[in-house]
């Protein structure tokens, strides 16, 4: 489903449509993008204090502009997936950090 929708992001880059809610992101570029972002991860937070259908909703909306930022900035979801592959099965170096229950 990820894939298909960053392949519709891309195609919708290329080829704007008129009256597209993607179409207008493109358009107003970067700074407008990085806002939609920021807001979108703000209110999974807020959500994941609520309830799960409100965040599930704010989930897919953080998802859907992150494919965005990806494509305005050229990033493959293949590069995505190779970076996540070099963390798989590694320990964390960072030491002195609090456990989680002591946060």
């Amino acid at each position: 489903m990820i894939e298909k929708l960053y392949e519709e992001l891309l195609a919708r880059k290329e080829e704007p449509k008129e009256g597209s809610y993607t179409t207008y992101l493109f358009d107003q570029g970067l700074d407008k993008i990085l806002k939609k972002v920021g807001e979108e991860a703000t209110e999974v937070i807020i959500a994941a204090k609520n309830d799960q259908t409100e965040l599930i909703s704010e989930t897919s909306d953080l998802i859907y502009h992150m494919l965005v930022l990806l494509v305005e900035k050229d990033i493959s979801l293949e590069a995505i997936e190779t970076e996540l592959k070099k963390r798989e099965g590694k320990l964390s170096k960072i030491t002195g950090r609090k456990k989680i229950d002591e946060l």
